[in-house]
This record gives structure tokens, sequence and C-alpha cells, in this order.
């Protein structure tokens, strides 16, 4: 009975094999680091710090998850001052 799950378990390999991964960005961290899946074969990627797509591994997807949280914290502070100084 499992070989039928293998099979498809190829095919979409096989595609990415022939054609190329066809990534699309799943999460977007900050503005610059995005993290991507294939829509194949859902191998997922990340940028590094030289904007160079690696395979997303358990360390990278915690120091997304922390540039994720330093990033949404700037975010909320920076319209927070703005807001302020619009009123004064």
């Amino acid at each position: 009975m499992k070989k039928p799950a293998t099979k498809t378990a190829l095919i979409p390999k096989m595609y990415c094999n022939l054609f190329g991964h066809d990534y699309e960005v799943t999460k977007k961290v900050t503005y610059h680091v995005k993290e991507y899946t294939c829509s194949h074969c859902k191998k997922q990627l990340t940028t590094n710090s030289n904007g160079s797509l690696i395979e997303l591994t358990p360390k990278f997807r915690e120091i997304n998850a922390i540039l994720e949280r330093i990033h949404n914290t700037r975010m909320e502070r920076s319209r927070e001052k703005m807001l302020v100084s619009s009123i004064c």
C-alpha cells in the first residue's frame, strides 16, 4: 500500500528536476527577508544575510522568528511616534 504514496511523491520531485522549482513567497519576515516554498515539491527556502536563497533549517526558522518579532516591534513603535507627532 505504500507504493502509490511514493509514486505520487516522486512526480513533483521529477517535475522540479526537469523544469526547476516554482517558489512562492509563504511568509514575509521583514522587507528584505522572506520564506519561500516550492509549489510542487514543498521544498522551503529563505534568504540569508547576503540575500541568497538557502534551505530553511530549524536554526533559520528561529532566526526568522526573532527577526520578525524585532521588525514588528520597531514598526509599531514607528507608527506610535508618527501618531504622536501628527497630534502635536
